[in-house]
């Protein structure tokens, strides 16, 4: 059992790390004007869990330790959902109702299409 948890642990140190940086290099690039930093990582997060169940359905890797260290630990400490929900909150709050509907239409459609995507790209190979 303790090996299952450094699993995760090691993911969720890498992932919340790259996370971190992606934000600041968009933050950098496209200012604080729209939560660019979530919607990427959000969208690059759901392109990576559809490849990662696509590869443990085509039985190219195994469930675990794959699941454990990848899917669990890494994409879930790279994509939060309570990031995006606060995101949306603070644009409400600030009056900015064209923003906020527009991050929450393009991290969820978004999100769920790249995760389709990952499958499909994972799915349709030999």
């Amino acid at each position: 059992m303790i090996k299952l948890y450094m699993m995760i642990a090691l993911g969720g140190a890498s992932g919340a790390c790259l996370r971190f940086f992606i934000s600041e290099t968009m933050l950098k690039l496209l200012g604080r004007g729209f939560p660019f930093g979530t919607l990427t990582v959000n969208i690059l997060g759901s392109l990576l869990m559809g490849i990662l169940y696509g590869l443990i359905d085509k039985e190219i890797i195994t469930a675990s330790p794959a699941k454990t260290l990848i899917g669990i630990g890494f994409l879930g400490a790279l994509t939060t959902f309570s990031t995006f929900s606060m995101d949306s909150l603070l644009l409400l709050q600030q009056g900015h109702f064209i923003k906020m509907a527009l991050n929450i239409i393009l991290n969820v459609m978004v999100c769920i299409f790249m995760a389709w995507l990952g499958l499909q790209l994972v799915m349709q190979k030999g």
